[in-house]
């Protein structure tokens, strides 16, 4: 049962990772500037594949055990925010918006994170580099923002 709930979650975890293909990055994203700390692009699929097997597996732990309705109420909430952040960021070009999704992303993920652990320290334990990789892509967004506040104020086009 273990595995069938893991296939769930990580479909839900492809699906939120999917809107990177809808609004790449692009030409407007790379004409920003951004910090010198900046991941190389290579990274962000690298990163995101890892954050998702651990994000699917720490689901698919907490799904079969008993009194996990908080934690998956949450995890839903996350992957939401998730889902969201790309087309705001990509698709609209609204840094500010974007940053706003980050931090809702961020405590759902850090709520979602002590949910988890309270019902399986292991799936806890999974989201910590999630709530790590959320912290930094929130500083490069607020970065992003700061170094460029002309696109910033900008509404989309």
């Amino acid at each position: 049962m273990i595995w069938i709930c893991f296939a769930i979650f990580l479909a839900a975890c492809f699906g939120a990772g999917a809107t990177g293909g809808l609004f790449p990055p692009g030409k407007w994203y790379e004409g920003l500037a951004k910090p010198s700390w900046t991941p190389p692009n290579w990274l962000f699929p690298v990163a995101w594949t890892t954050l998702y097997l651990c994000m699917a597996a720490a689901g698919a732990r907490v799904a079969v055990a008993p009194g996990n309705g908080i934690a998956m109420a949450l995890w839903s909430l996350q992957i939401a925010l998730n889902a969201l952040w790309t087309p705001v960021f990509f698709g609209l070009r609204r840094m500010r918006l974007g940053l706003l999704v980050l931090c809702a992303l961020w405590l759902a993920v850090a709520a979602t994170m002590v949910a988890l652990w309270s019902v399986d320290t292991v799936a806890g334990l999974l989201f910590v580099p999630y709530l790590a990789w959320v912290s930094v892509a929130g500083a490069l967004n607020y970065s992003v923002m700061r170094l460029n506040p002309e696109e910033a104020r900008a509404p989309a086009e």
